[in-house]
């Protein structure tokens, strides 16, 4: 089933009063033959190009110490490989549902948390790493307390920064914590730290610190602010408050991102709903550089939406795909997706999604420049389990081509693209893959490779020497050109 959206000549832009020249565009989307085995609660772009899709007990009871719990997704052959589930000390199933997740700097994926139980939900201490080569899950040491709809992100010393979710009795876990495999105990906790909403969406700034966006996941508003972590872990963490967001008690289920590229420090809040579970169509974006930071309107979406997903494209746009108007409500999620390009400032409506999707929804970009979105679960043992990928306009276009780069990089390097296209490329872009749940990715940014020269068949090119605007780890390396069609991605570790 494909539903395409073709726009020629020109679109109008009514409320602007003004016309927007756009080329001839094809974009679609397509329902798989297939459907994925497991409900992909959490979803994470491999090193290898391969999807990993884990749910644990899957917001099922039922389901809770059974191996209902991971498969590989192969997208390029539509083939899924199951993992034994991780056990206990007891040899019992460890549940991974709701779970946070970021990426180690040699491509593992950090798993901490999950659930000890169900209703009331309490957070389990468990850490898994899952090595993308191997294809399996390997424990690690357990954190100092339980997390339940935590946050992860990875720092630019690649150690891996803890946050917030429900403990092991069902309470805020208010004690950040980090992560290294120098640390003694795994683990080192911080002082309290004030109360952090569940699945807040944070990222890692320019000079190491860390932004709060304020969407979250459920329970209330928190200002957004910039934290900044000390140098001992005897220190508290400080904050300073970010004014400005408008409708800030629709943080909910909403979306974030740093704007591309990363170097411009913008993040962008995309939506969200309220405690009456309403969506809103809000975007304000925050310039990070500034002394004193302050959210500003944006152009708002063109449907109020919650439950959705962002996703930057390697033209540099944002992509927003699922969601609803009302909370885990399908018969109001059968929205158009929507494409924000921050050089205009605009959002242009794209082709529509014929799979409605809603909480425990993900969307991913793939390597060739699709997206890939699964799951939704309006209500427990409801699970959407088709399959569906977004084709967008640049897909139908004559691309780019890499012919030959390093497959490894440090930082501050100057190295060479080998391309038949060198002439008419605009940009140089290294994308960290998703590793993303419940609307909230951490992972994901675009970072700027700029161009130093160029002659017909090969570009200069220089990293970045700043490791928090491009944390350690591995990253899709994409060329576009004068138009901003992007070429296939190749896979580069920058360590």
């Amino acid at each position: 089933m494909t539903q395409t959206n073709n726009k020629t000549n020109l679109l109008e832009e009514t409320d602007l009063g003004t016309f927007i020249a756009q080329g001839v565009t094809t974009d679609k989307w397509q329902v798989l033959s297939y459907s994925a085995p497991i409900l992909p609660v959490h979803a994470a772009l491999l090193r290898t190009g391969k999807i990993f899709f884990f749910c644990g007990s899957g917001n099922d009871p039922n389901q809770l110490n059974t191996p209902y719990n991971s498969v590989v997704w192969d997208v390029n052959k539509g083939t899924f490989s199951r993992q034994a589930p991780p056990v206990d000390s007891n040899n019992q199933p460890i549940d991974l549902f709701c779970a946070g997740h970021s990426f180690t700097p040699d491509g593992m994926l950090i798993i901490a948390g999950g659930t000890l139980r169900y209703d009331p939900f309490y957070g389990s201490l468990s850490v898994l790493m899952f090595d993308p080569i191997a294809e399996k899950l390997v424990k690690k040491p357990s954190m100092n307390n339980g997390r339940w709809y935590p946050t992860l992100l990875t720092l630019g010393s690649g150690r891996i920064f803890a946050m917030s979710g429900l403990d092991k009795d069902g309470k805020l876990n208010r004690q950040p914590e980090i992560y290294s495999s120098t640390f003694a105990n795994g683990w080192n906790a911080f002082p309290t730290a004030s109360s952090y909403p569940q699945y807040a969406q944070i990222f890692l700034l320019s000079n190491g610190n860390i932004f709060y966006s304020g969407a979250h996941m459920g329970g209330s508003a928190v200002t957004p602010r910039i934290l900044t972590l000390p140098g001992t872990f005897t220190q508290s963490i400080t904050e300073k408050l970010v004014p400005g967001l408008q409708d800030p008690d629709f943080g909910d289920q909403g979306a974030s991102v740093l704007l591309p590229p990363a170097q411009d420090q913008r993040v962008m809040i995309i939506g969200g709903g309220n405690s009456n579970n309403t969506a809103t169509s809000r975007v304000n974006i925050v310039n990070l550089k500034a002394t004193n930071p302050t959210y500003v309107g944006a152009r708002f979406l063109k449907y109020a939406r919650k439950h959705h997903s962002a996703v930057l494209l390697p033209d540099r746009t944002v992509f927003v795909c699922n969601g609803s108007k009302m909370n885990e409500d399908t018969t109001q999620s059968m929205l158009p997706a929507e494409i924000y390009n921050p050089a205009t400032n605009i959002w242009t409506a794209v082709a529509k999604q014929n799979v409605p999707r809603v909480y425990h929804s993900v969307a991913l970009l793939l390597p060739d420049g699709r997206v890939a979105t699964a799951g939704g679960n309006p209500k427990r043992r409801v699970n959407e389990l088709r399959l569906e990928i977004y084709s967008p306009a640049y897909m139908s276009r004559s691309r780019p081509i890499i012919q030959k780069a390093p497959q490894t990089l440090s930082y501050g390097l100057q190295f060479t693209i080998q391309t038949p296209q060198a002439a008419n490329i605009k940009w140089v872009s290294l994308i960290r893959p998703m590793a993303t749940t419940h609307c909230c990715d951490t992972e994901q940014r675009l970072v700027d490779v700029p161009i130093n020269f160029r002659n017909a068949t090969s570009l200069n090119v220089t990293v970045t020497d700043n490791r928090n605007i491009a944390p350690p780890g591995w990253y899709m390396l994409f060329i576009s050109d004068n138009n901003g069609t992007p070429s296939v991605a190749t896979w580069t570790q920058l360590s």
